[in-house]
């Protein structure tokens, strides 16, 4: 009966093949990443903001398209806010400079649905998902902004 044995050549061949696949594995990863707007280019309150709250401003502004479609359930109806995306941003040039909205920054409900929509971008959630599991998450925290 013939034994085999590993010799090391072949332990660092496995070695070497399994740190490509997990290189190969990261690479896949990094193609799904989110579009994020540079955290230089806001406002100095939301740079000095927890990392979840600093994340959901780039993420908003970067995304406006997504985020016009989503809506808030904190609220914020009353004071104008038509969208998830006015929580962050209340208006853009024909420039392009982005005025600002700080309400954001102290509300955790308009965060989370940010957060939750950048979870399932990353997930190659549709519009229309998303837009779904943000209802039926947060309906029950009150009305939708979106007239």
């Amino acid at each position: 009966m013939k034994r085999t044995h590993l010799t090391r050549f072949h332990i660092l061949s496995l070695v070497s093949l399994l740190v490509l696949l997990l290189a190969a594995c990261t690479g896949k990863a990094a193609e799904t990443d989110l579009r994020m707007a540079p955290i230089e280019h806001m406002p100095p309150e939301v740079q000095s903001a927890p990392v979840v709250v600093r994340e959901a401003y780039q993420f908003a502004v970067a995304n406006p398209e997504l985020m016009q479609e989503l809506p808030c359930y904190c609220g914020c109806g009353p004071v104008g806010h038509t969208s998830n995306y006015s929580c962050y941003v209340s208006g853009v040039d024909s420039e392009g400079s982005i005025t600002f909205d700080t309400h954001a920054l102290g509300c955790s409900i308009c965060v989370d649905i940010t957060q939750d929509a950048m979870r399932m971008t990353r997930e190659g959630k549709t519009l229309e998902e998303i837009r779904s599991a943000i209802d039926a998450t947060y309906s029950a925290f009150g009305p939708s902004n979106i007239p």
